[in-house]
């Protein structure tokens, strides 16, 4: 899987993507992740990649020249165009079937907005996809393409250990059950007893059961999105 990222902050990737299994996964060659500064891809000897919005306003404007350019350079040598991802606050709500779509793409250009935004013929002649990763406001994009990284490359073959931790609730339609490990009490406060029951159909159901409730109490939403409308089976900058 390989990521090229756009941004006018390279320097802000370098600890995030040394560390964990990311880091490990960079390192095994497992996953690729070019960073790319905007002004590499601007002629001026300012190396000016933003101005003032027309029509007035507050803030500036990333404009599109470097961007397009940044884009072209980057696909021009490969046989297959790879899909170009701006993260923006006006991008569609970043979820787990987003996550698993990239990783099946094998390779993906994340452009980070800054400033005020980003001039509009991006939006509408150069990215394939917008997107946000919550409703709320981060400094740049550059966050919230870590965030993409983070979630697709866990997705490749090999980057994490145990299949089983590839399972996510989201897919499920569940929030995760609660989990405990030693001691058995601390400050008072004690492990569920059926957990240590060693009865594995008690601890199912249990587990069934609070999965259940979490996503009541909790993430309501999960439950209507479901295109039944009903409940689950037992068997989550903004961009600039």
């Amino acid at each position: 899987m390989r990521f090229d990222i756009v941004t006018i902050f390279p320097d802000l990737f370098a600890g995030p993507l040394s560390a964990g299994l990311l880091g490990k996964a960079v390192t095994d060659g497992l996953v690729q992740v070019r960073i790319h500064d905007l002004r590499q891809f601007t002629h001026d000897r300012h190396r000016t990649v933003d101005d003032r919005p027309y029509g007035g306003g507050p803030g500036m404007v990333l404009k599109p020249e470097p961007l397009f350019e940044a884009v072209e350079r980057l696909q021009a040598p490969e046989p297959r165009p790879a899909p170009v991802v701006l993260l923006t606050p006006s991008g569609r709500l970043y979820r787990q079937e987003v996550a698993k779509r990239y990783a099946a793409a094998g390779r993906l250009i994340l452009l980070c907005g800054r400033y005020e935004g980003v001039d509009e013929r991006v939006h509408q002649h150069l990215a394939d996809e917008e997107l946000s990763i919550g409703d709320y406001v981060l400094g740049g994009g550059e966050l919230a393409a870590l965030v993409v990284v983070e979630s697709v490359a866990r997705l490749v073959p090999g980057v994490v250990g145990d299949p089983e931790s590839l399972e996510d609730c989201f897919s499920a339609g569940l929030l995760d059950y609660p989990q405990y490990t030693r001691p058995e009490a601390y400050r008072g406060w004690k492990v569920p007893e059926v957990l240590l029951s060693g009865d594995h159909a008690r601890i199912e159901r249990w587990r069934r059961e609070q999965r259940s409730e979490r996503t009541r109490t909790r993430r309501p939403d999960l439950l209507v999105s479901r295109p039944d409308g009903g409940a689950p089976s037992s068997t989550f900058v903004t961009g600039e």
